[in-house]
């Protein structure tokens, strides 16, 4: 399998490169911009992911020998195409919002200016990439709030367990995502090797099932990884698990863990028997088809960490960000620049380059997504420039990839969560907690 990105496009993002190679407006200077029209889900504020993923996979935007042949044996653009696409580079400058960031209604999240054959093969990549991880950073987003906040702001933790319900890529970029918005863990082991994200896992129910008796599955793992290994202890009768799991591990127990039935009602229950059996220290986990929903019933529940899957890589009911990458200004004949700006139903677009700030009350906390067209916004509120240079002039800004790239992503969430009002908490369905504001369009200088 090649290591391009090249490939994980469209056809028509090359079938137009062809077409504009002949009418020799393929190499007009453009300014593409991405946003969604909406948020999902009646959600309240979306989070920005995958930008340090988009970054490393265009460092790999390469068409290689493998890659070139496949075009040419289908034939799907013809030998000057294939020539241009060979010695693709992208040369042009990528900025956007900081990973992490919260995003809203019309925020142009990413803005690519090259030429339109650089970034026209961009689009279906870019794309892929973002709604993505976006919605898997959205999701988790809230699950984390439901959980009390991140482990630094005394929080319940969070487990990213949802590798075998995705397919294998998304379930290390979904563990990614996930990290961002303050997830402490993952199961993913390959999320663990390229992100530095801590790794956590132990046993499934058919290690129980393996052996001749819960005694002498529970015995196994405790001779394997010591008696502060986390239990499962659902498998057969709880109560009994628990008493056994006891027996085996001693007081140093360190956790066990639920995966069915009313976890609220058991957690109580299990709670009990440990603090009655001497194991206060034994910490309760719980799994099981977990969202923000579920996770906030169970904030009353003596919980200490959740583990979380399906709901998770899913989503939660909004498996894409719906974000767009447009056209929205290009150099004409002359060698000017010109907004441009699609009219259809119910999906138009605003002509212009964006220039976006969050302003802010004097409590301090958010008060509008405020986009100047064409220049930055005039605003008399305290302000901050949400776009942040990714790429310029095709070489790639430090600190957003690998593992820093995470790191940073997860600061910048935190500290763009708090900035919003209090609504942003609420799980309910309701409009963006902020709303956003376009200034009048402004001249455009050619």
């Amino acid at each position: 399998m090649s290591p391009s990105t090249a490939l994980l496009t469209d056809q028509y993002e090359l079938t137009m490169v062809q077409a504009a190679l002949r009418s020799g407006a393929a190499h007009r200077r453009c300014v593409f911009e991405v946003f969604g029209r909406r948020l999902p889900g009646g959600r309240r504020y979306g989070v920005v992911a995958g930008t340090g993923r988009l970054l490393e996979g265009l460092e790999r935007f390469r068409f290689d020998d493998d890659a070139l042949a496949f075009l040419r044996e289908r034939g799907i653009v013809d030998e000057p195409t294939l020539d241009y696409l060979a010695g693709y580079r992208f040369s042009g400058s990528i900025s956007g919002y900081a990973e992490g960031e919260m995003w809203f209604p019309h925020s142009p999240v990413l803005r690519v200016e090259a030429t339109f054959a650089e970034a026209c093969l961009l689009e279906t990549y870019i794309l892929s990439v973002l709604n993505h991880d976006s919605a898997i950073a959205s999701a988790g987003s809230r699950m984390v709030q439901a959980a009390g906040g991140t482990v630094s702001d005394g929080g319940r933790p969070c487990v990213e367990m949802g590798s075998r319900r995705t397919q294998e890529a998304a379930a290390t970029a979904s563990a990614r995502a996930a990290a961002v918005v303050g997830f402490a863990a993952t199961s993913n082991l390959q999320a663990g090797h390229d992100y530095g994200i801590p790794t956590l896992g132990t046993a499934a129910h058919a290690f129980t099932l393996l052996h001749d008796s819960e005694e002498e599955a529970f015995a196994a793992q405790v001779e394997a990884f010591g008696p502060e290994t986390t239990l499962l202890v659902d498998t057969y009768d709880v109560e009994r698990a628990v008493r056994t799991a006891v027996e085996v591990a001693g007081p140093r127990l360190g956790a066990v863990r639920l995966d069915s039935g009313d976890l609220v009602e058991q957690a109580f229950m299990v709670r009990d028997l440990l603090d009655s059996l001497g194991n206060t220290a034994t910490r309760i986990i719980v799994s099981s088809d977990l969202d923000e929903h579920a996770i906030a019933r169970l904030a009353a529940a003596p919980v200490d960490s959740y583990g979380v899957g399906t709901r998770l890589v899913t989503g939660a009911g909004a498996p894409t960000a719906g974000m767009v990458y447009k056209l929205v200004q290009h150099e004409d004949s002359s060698g000017g620049q010109i907004p441009v700006e699609k009219a259809s139903e119910g999906k138009s677009s605003r002509g212009g380059v964006k220039v976006p700030m969050r302003t802010y009350g004097g409590s301090g906390a958010a008060e509008a997504e405020v986009i100047g067209i064409g220049a930055a916004p005039e605003t008399a509120a305290e302000a901050r420039r949400l776009q942040v240079p990714l790429v310029v002039e095709g070489e790639l800004q430090p600190g957003f990839t690998g593992a820093e790239g995470v790191r940073r992503a997860a600061s910048r969430h935190r500290e763009s969560f708090a900035e919003l009002p209090r609504a942003a908490h609420r799980l309910s369905k309701g409009d963006p907690v902020i709303p956003t504001i376009h200034q009048s369009p402004l001249p455009l200088l050619s």
